[in-house]
Order: structure tokens, then C-alpha cells, then sequence
């Protein structure tokens, strides 16, 4: 980037502030209260101390995709109050080293990884979890389909370290958003069946968030629309 472009560029805070001004305007269209959604950060392959500014302009919930980098970042910020999303998907191996770092781990997508998780808890500690849904007819994306949530979602209910949260899902490239939401709206009122303190629905990124409040999310998972664009990695 030239510095003629870094000068034009928006500021961190102007984008914070837009799409959170976006948001805002999106849950009043649907009728809903903007303080019922929660905005996540995800700073994906972003450095510790984009977080720390973050966390200046009043930044709490922060997303991680990979554990290595959830791990890293935590530490470093640990004395920052911050909760941690877990987003990505999860190896069973490295199961001890989220739940350390994650508050939240929106990607639990099947029973050995929920067994893997509550056999690596501390004593009295309850880790927050969110049943992932895959939304398209891949069975390779991550998630479980609609029709086994609920078996899922009762599984996790068995374990007495994991509290279920409610539902997380991506919305395919393939079908519309509003359409892909609206039936993980379904499947959320399903595991509420289950049980009733499971509100969350994890849905809606840069590109899709509108449609995703319209249909109940209170989870919106919000990456370089904040952050700008991803360091190159070399």
C-alpha cells in the first residue's frame, strides 16, 4: 500500500464505526433491538496488536480461526478483557489447547469432539459451545447436517463441562443467503426444543450479515470489513 492510499484508506475506527452503524440499521429494518447482537472481530492472520486497538476503540469479543494463532494472541493480551470465539474448524488433538485460550468455540460438529473437549476441563470450569451446522450437501465442510443437530446438540447436553450455546453456520456460495438462514433458523428452534437457553444463532460475515439478523442471528462473526485487508504471509 503507498502512503498516498494509506491516507485515504478509512482508519480502524471509521470502519468499526460503519459496520456497526450498518448493523445497527439492519436489526432496526427487522425489528429487533441492536444491543440483542453481539459483533465479533475476527483478526484472522492480523497481528496482537491490531487487537490491542481494537480492544482501545472498545472492542471486547474477538475471533480466532486457527488455534495456533487463538493461542498466541490470548497470551499475549491476557490481561486485557477480552472473550475469545474459537471459529475455526477443530482438530480432537488440540482440543486442551483451545479450550485453555477459547471462551467460546462456535465450531462443534461431532461427538468426539465434544467428548475431546470436556475431558481436557479444569475442575469446575464450563466452556460456552455452539453446535456448527453445514448448511450445503458437501458432507466434507465442516459442521453437522440439519437432521443430526438435535442428536448432537443432546450429546452435548450429557457432558457437564460444555454449556450449549446454540447454533453457528456459513452460508453457502451457492444458495441465497436469506434462504440459507432462514432454514439455520429452523434448525436453532429445534435445539431449543432441547434446551431452552440455547438463544445464540453464530450467522452472517462481511458480505451476508443483513440477511443473517433478519433471520435471528445474535452472533455476527465480522473480519476484514473492520480489520481491512489480511497481512500478506509471506
Amino acid at each position: 500500500m503507498t502512503l498516498d492510499q494509506a491516507q485515504q484508506s478509512p482508519s480502524l475506527a471509521a470502519r468499526l464505526s460503519a459496520i456497526d452503524t450498518r448493523i445497527a440499521d439492519a436489526a432496526r429494518l427487522a425489528g429487533r433491538d441492536p444491543a440483542e447482537i453481539t459483533r465479533i472481530v475476527v483478526t484472522k492472520f492480523h497481528p496482537a496488536s491490531l487487537v490491542r486497538e481494537l480492544h482501545e476503540l472498545g472492542v471486547r469479543e474477538v475471533g480466532e480461526n486457527r488455534q495456533q494463532e487463538l493461542t498466541s494472541k490470548q497470551g499475549e493480551l491476557a490481561e486485557l478483557d477480552l472473550r475469545w470465539h474459537f471459529i475455526g474448524q477443530a482438530q480432537t488433538n488440540k482440543a486442551a489447547s483451545i479450550r485453555r485460550s477459547a471462551d467460546v468455540v462456535h465450531s462443534l460438529d461431532r461427538d468426539r469432539l465434544a467428548d475431546a473437549l470436556d475431558r481436557v476441563a479444569d475442575s469446575d470450569d464450563v466452556l460456552d459451545v455452539l453446535v456448527q451446522i453445514n448448511l450445503t450437501d458437501d458432507e466434507g465442510r465442516g459442521g453437522v447436517s440439519p437432521a443430526d443437530a438435535p442428536a448432537l446438540a443432546e450429546h452435548v447436553l450429557s457432558l457437564p463441562s460444555l454449556r450449549l450455546r446454540g447454533v453457528m453456520a456459513v452460508a453457502p456460495l451457492d444458495e441465497e443467503p436469506a434462504s440459507a438462514f432462514a432454514r439455520l433458523h429452523d434448525v436453532a428452534e429445534s435445539v431449543r426444543g432441547l434446551a431452552p437457553d440455547a438463544t445464540w444463532i453464530s450467522a452472517g460475515m462481511t458480505g451476508d450479515f443483513v440477511e443473517a439478523i433478519a433471520a435471528g442471528a445474535t452472533h455476527l462473526r465480522i473480519g476484514s470489513a473492520i480489520t481491512g485487508p489480511r497481512p500478506d504471509r509471506g
